[in-house]
């Protein structure tokens, strides 16, 4: 279970109050989620029972799903984030959707022994979880709003948004808020969706993203956002219908 410092150290992050519950601090309240629900997969991940599955079954499983055989295994993807990320010892970061906390738990690692991992997501299920699968003195987890992160300006050195931002309603704001808490030079990773650009191929990722509540992404387009944001040495990779961009934010703000 994550320790009282961590915490203490993320309350001191924040610009709104949060409560303590559970092993981890709460903006939410009472609110059963932060912003409107987008479709299926979003309601599945408030469930108790996606929790206990979904370290081993189910983001393995969908993951490989949407990379293809080519693509990299759930272990991969965090080597991939970590090595993207640049982390070092001190550092801060903040693991947006979180889930059971896989990567958090790997970034309290890589930013030992007196850096800060934030473990963020919605789903009180998944936090809690996260919290009993983490022992670390470097990981503190918070329950708030993964659009808009109640972190203040310029306050961490990395995000990872693996498997989410197209899940969000407003995934351009949720990159205008990444930006905001980044510190100048601060580096992001994320992984999402991409739709490929053979038309038949486009018609299908379209439809399966609205059956499932997915946004479907055009290859580019998160690229793009990232470099009129101010992000520089932007780096795009694809596997099946998902793409991996990392980008580092411009020292002039």
């Amino acid at each position: 279970m994550p320790h009282h410092s961590t915490q203490e150290r993320l309350a001191g992050l924040l610009a709104e109050p949060a409560t303590a519950v559970d092993g981890f601090l709460d903006t939410l309240g009472d609110a059963p989620q932060a912003g409107p629900p987008t479709g299926l997969t979003q309601r599945l991940m408030r469930t108790s029972l996606l929790p206990q599955v979904y370290e081993r079954y189910w983001r393995p499983v969908l993951g490989r799903f949407l990379k293809g055989p080519g693509g990299p295994s759930m272990t991969g993807e965090v080597e991939l984030a970590a090595e993207r990320l640049a982390l070092q010892p001190g550092q801060v970061v903040l693991d947006v959707a979180c889930g059971t906390g896989r990567f958090t738990r790997a970034f309290g690692e890589a930013v030992r022994p007196d850096g800060l991992a934030i473990g963020l997501d919605g789903a009180r299920t998944m936090l809690s979880r996260a919290v009993k699968e983490t022992s670390s003195p470097t990981v503190a987890y918070l329950r708030a709003d993964a659009v808009e992160p109640p972190l203040r300006s310029s306050t961490v050195d990395a995000i990872c948004c693996f498997a989410a931002l197209h899940m969000f309603a407003e995934p351009e704001r949720a990159l205008d808020s990444f930006a905001r808490i980044l510190r100048p030079g601060g580096r992001i990773v994320l992984l999402t969706s991409a739709r490929r650009d053979w038309q038949p191929a486009r018609i299908l990722d379209t439809a399966g993203g609205i059956a499932s509540g997915q946004r479907m992404f055009d290859r580019g387009e998160i690229s793009a956002s990232l470099r009129a944001r101010g992000f520089e040495e932007v780096r795009e990779q694809y596997f099946g219908v998902a793409q991996l961009v990392s980008g580092r934010l411009s020292d002039v703000r």
